[in-house]
C-alpha cells in the first residue's frame, strides 16, 4: 500500500484534532477516527503506525504552530513588555487563526494524548519543542530584566502560560471566541506583573 500523501496526512490528522475536541483523547477509538476521515482503520495505521502515534502528531503539530505564532507576535513587539503582554495574548490570536487547534492545546491535557506507544522520534520532537518553549520564556527574561535564571523564568510563565489559561478556559470550554474585555483584563494583569521585578534566590 503506498504512504498516503501529504495533504492527505493533514487532512487526517485535522479529522483527529476536531475528534478529540469533541470527545477528549481517550475518547477517539481507530474506528471513529476512520469514519470521521474517510479512509480505512488500515490507512492510520500504515501512516502513523499507531494510534498513540498519531495523537502524538496531533498535539506536536498544533502546539509547534502555536509557539511559532507566539515567538512571531513577540518579536514584532516594540518594547520587553509588550513582547509579554503579546506572549501572553498568543492563544486569543491562535484561537482566531485555529480554533480546533487551540481549544484543544488549553482544553485537553497533554498527557491524555501522550501515551506510551510515542515513538523515539516524536519523542525527541517533543523534547525539542519544551526546551523551545525554555528558550522563548528565558529570552523573554533577558530582555525585561537581564536575567535567565529560574525565579524570572517562573514570572514570565505566570505571564504567558498561567493567566491566559486562566482568563480564556471559559470561551475555549464553550467554543466561543475570546472576548475583548478577557483580552484587556489579560493585558493589564500582565503589565501589572510586570512592574515587580523578579525575587532573587537567597
Amino acid at each position: 500500500m503506498p504512504r498516503p500523501r501529504v495533504h492527505d496526512l493533514d487532512r487526517l490528522l485535522d479529522a483527529a484534532e476536531r475528534l478529540v475536541v469533541e470527545v477528549g483523547a481517550r475518547g477517539v477509538t481507530v474506528r471513529s477516527l476512520a469514519a470521521a476521515a474517510g479512509v480505512s482503520n488500515g490507512t492510520i495505521y500504515h501512516a502513523f503506525g499507531s494510534l498513540g502515534a498519531l495523537l502524538a502528531r496531533v498535539w506536536l503539530r498544533a502546539a509547534s504552530a502555536f509557539l511559532d505564532l507566539q515567538t512571531e507576535l513577540a518579536d514584532q513587539a516594540e518594547d520587553p513588555s509588550a513582547a509579554v503582554a503579546a506572549a501572553a495574548a498568543a492563544p486569543a490570536e491562535f484561537a482566531d487563526r485555529r480554533p480546533e487547534a487551540a481549544r484543544l492545546l488549553i482544553t485537553v491535557k497533554k498527557e491524555h494524548l501522550l501515551g506510551p506507544q510515542v515513538p523515539d522520534d516524536l519523542a525527541g520532537d517533543l523534547l525539542a519543542l519544551d526546551k523551545r518553549l525554555v528558550k522563548f520564556l528565558v529570552t523573554l527574561a533577558e530582555r525585561l530584566w537581564g536575567r535567565r535564571d529560574a525565579q524570572a523564568v517562573e514570572v514570565l510563565t505566570t505571564c504567558v502560560v498561567d493567566l491566559p489559561t486562566a482568563l480564556f478556559r471559559r470561551a475555549f470550554t464553550a467554543g466561543e471566541p475570546i472576548s475583548e474585555d478577557a483580552r484587556a483584563r489579560l493585558s493589564a494583569a500582565v503589565h501589572a506583573i510586570l512592574l515587580l521585578p523578579p525575587p532573587r534566590k537567597d
